[in-house]
């Protein structure tokens, strides 16, 4: 069986349409393992935020570092460091970082992330 072994600074930088800054970790396209999920690491620069987006799919928030406020549909969460939150499939959501240092986390997506699947509302 085939290893895949990613180093984050190895893994080109994105700009989300969304408004963050993402290094796709591990996609179906990008991987040999055949996996159906994506798991990418996203940035959130202090006293910015995510445009207001959904997606078709379920997304999974584990909070690494810094503070924030995530809003899913018309409830919010203070968000911080391993935590860990579940976005239902078509919610409204973004992130917002309250903090003064970046705010990262992993967005696990199931089934993976696809262009079509999300939806900016903004």
């Amino acid at each position: 069986m085939m290893k895949d072994l990613r180093k984050l600074q190895d893994i080109d930088v994105i700009e989300g349409s969304e408004g963050t800054k993402i290094r796709q970790i591990f996609h179906p396209h990008n991987t040999f393992s055949g996996i159906r999920y994506s798991i990418s690491h996203s940035v959130v620069a202090s006293g910015k935020k995510s445009k207001l987006h959904k997606m078709k799919t379920s997304e999974v928030y584990y909070v690494l570092e810094g503070e924030g406020i995530l809003q899913i549909d018309d409830e919010t969460f203070n968000v911080s460091k391993d935590q860990a939150i579940y976005i239902p499939p078509h919610s409204k959501q973004r992130i917002e970082n309250t903090g003064k240092d970046e705010l990262k986390f992993l967005c696990i997506v199931d089934p993976a992330w696809m262009h079509e699947d999300e939806e900016i509302l903004e």
